[in-house]
């Protein structure tokens, strides 16, 4: 049996458009062990569907030796990439210094893949899978997915994530109070999973108290870990967000999914995954999305009659 190794970083919406890529790599070699080296938790996900047998995180100093030209190379690392047939590793190595480390360790076959995805190319998981061509592999599907047990509390829930990794690309906060609140007005039983991060902290604590305030049934999930998350979203029949690695996340566990986009490109870093809806408007800033357009998108996506 074969060893293939993916070392990934990056961050979770860069992990999880590389799933397809891994699903790749599993469908064509089932026999091999399949193990992912990366950041934390986002590489716990790989465990979900079975896109890896294992994981190991990519946090650990003796690493950076590996990142020095003619540096002593500890054995303990040695002996780990020199057990693997194929690495793929989509880090930062402008100067190669990485890459002539790995075969100084023994590395045989290493694939280089993208450190950062173009975005005037076309979209980003099928530039991820592209070095996989090297072994005569072509991604067919970029939509990565997850099967995760759904989480009984979250059942036919409306899950809303304001947040993203930059405050560019989010939607006023108060926006999606206004649409919760005229969401649940038109449809009575209409219960809402509140999702938000450690970024989201201040933003998170007035959008807890104000909706407490307003009545509105919820459950609120802050910087929960993401396996737990994704049983939580899968739970869910709709998810509303911006451009975002949890946006990512719901459209993997299938939930349908509004999205809103402002600066960025959807066509390179929307989901690819079934009953996607992508608003973005020409200015490109969601300033100008009024919580009346979410909110009959919203609509059409849900029984007339909650069960």
């Amino acid at each position: 049996m074969g060893r293939i190794l993916v070392i990934r970083g990056g961050a979770l919406g860069d992990f999880l458009l590389t799933l397809p890529a891994l699903r790749l790599l599993r469908d064509t070699y089932p026999d091999n062990h399949l193990e992912i080296l990366g950041y934390r938790p986002s590489i716990d996900l790989a465990l979900v569907s079975g896109h890896a047998d294992a994981v190991r995180s990519i946090e650990y100093g003796p690493m950076a030796g590996f990142f020095i030209p003619g540096s002593t190379l500890p054995p303990d690392l040695v002996a780990y990439f020199s057990g693997f047939h194929i690495v793929v590793s989509y880090l930062y190595d402008p100067d190669g210094f990485f890459r002539g480390n790995l075969e100084k360790a023994g590395v045989k076959t290493l694939i280089e893949g993208l450190h950062k995805v173009d975005p005037d190319g076309d979209h980003a998981a099928l530039q991820l899978a592209r070095p996989l061509q090297a072994l005569a592999l072509y991604l067919d599907d970029p939509a990565p997915v997850l099967t995760p047990d759904p989480q009984p509390e979250a059942q036919g829930r409306v899950a809303l994530h304001p947040g993203s990794g930059s405050p560019t690309k989010n939607w006023p906060a108060d926006q999606w109070t206004e649409v919760a609140t005229r969401l649940h007005a038109a449809r009575p039983g209409t219960e809402f999973l509140l999702v938000t991060g450690e970024v989201e902290h201040d933003t998170a604590a007035a959008l807890v108290a104000d909706w407490r305030a307003r009545g509105l049934p919820f459950l609120h999930r802050h910087a929960t870990p993401l396996p737990e998350l994704a049983r939580d979203l899968a739970a869910c029949r709709l998810f509303l967000g911006h451009d975002s690695g949890i946006s990512h996340l719901a459209a993997a566990c299938g939930l349908p999914c509004v999205l809103l986009f402002g600066p960025t490109n959807p066509a390179v870093w929307a989901p690819r995954n079934p009953d996607i809806t992508v608003v973005r408007p020409e200015s490109g800033s969601l300033d100008h999305v009024p919580a009346t357009d979410i909110l009959a998108i919203a609509l059409e996506r849900l029984p007339a009659k909650l069960a």
